[in-house]
């Protein structure tokens, strides 16, 4: 009976893993993931256009030094050493960047403060557990949308402080917490009879549905200004407005077709 229980539980775990591949395919982790390529290609790029205009630089100086005192061979490969190193340098220092990104800065505006979050919650995901990993998708989800309204919002509006507030502090912190906790604890239940795990869900989903609602009020408010430019145009130019044209009337008061 044993041995016919693990053969079932292998199964389980095996069906598990297989799904949750799957799901990893679409949805928000692929658009997460492709979000994610976007970016660290236009960091790659922006890294390779540096190190090539230090390159241009150091070999201007050397051309403009060279016609005052000729280099030489000696001089040449100084040259050519001095080159590799700054270009290896840049690289270096843009591939940690690319590799690690931190959490978001306080004081970055909103587009890019959307684009960093979702940058870091793609990065923290895979060492999340799974019932957490299903909220960061969800969280995935909001930000494209939230990246566009709040791109148009004023930092100091109250919901986009708030969501800045949560994107910069709040949640990074929660997983931070999260992280320093040894895995050994993580299955043990507080007071109230939940674990570790069970708080990072709550924590997270809380994040989510606060995003979901400032990402929601911004765009009811877009909405609402769209519905009242329409309702004045209708009013000020329609058929039934003031300046509507006056039909002509013959002279038993029927309307003339212009």
């Amino acid at each position: 009976m044993t041995e016919v229980t693990q053969k079932v539980e292998r199964a389980i775990a095996r069906f598990d893993r297989v799904t949750r591949q799957l799901d990893e395919r679409g949805g928000p982790s692929r658009e997460a993931a492709r979000r994610e390529r976007q970016r660290l290609n236009a960091g790659l790029g922006r890294v390779a256009l540096g190190a090539a205009g230090a390159v241009a630089v150091i070999w201007v100086a050397a051309v403009v030094i060279g016609f005052i005192q000729p280099l030489g061979m000696f001089g040449f490969l100084g040259v050519l050493l001095l080159s590799a190193a700054v270009a290896a340098m840049i690289i270096a220092r843009g591939g940690r960047r690319a590799v690690a990104p931190p959490a978001p800065s306080a004081d970055l505006p909103n587009r890019q403060m959307v684009e960093r979050f979702d940058s870091y919650v793609y990065r923290v995901r895979p060492a999340l557990p799974a019932p957490a990993q299903v909220q960061i998708d969800a969280i995935s989800a909001i930000l494209p949308s939230l990246k566009e309204t709040l791109n148009r919002v004023d930092t100091l509006d109250p919901r986009a402080q708030d969501a800045r507030r949560l994107m910069s502090i709040h949640l990074p912190g929660l997983v931070e917490r999260y992280s320093h906790v040894p895995r050994v604890y993580r299955s043990e239940r507080d007071g109230e009879g939940k674990t570790v795990d069970e708080r990072l869900v709550e924590g997270l989903t809380a994040a989510r549905t606060a995003l979901d609602e400032v990402s929601q009020g911004l765009a009811r408010d877009d909405l609402a200004a769209f519905e009242t430019q329409g309702r004045f145009i209708q009013s000020r130019y329609g058929s039934d407005g003031p300046d509507a044209p006056v039909p002509e009337k013959d002279g038993n008061g029927a309307i003339v077709d212009s």
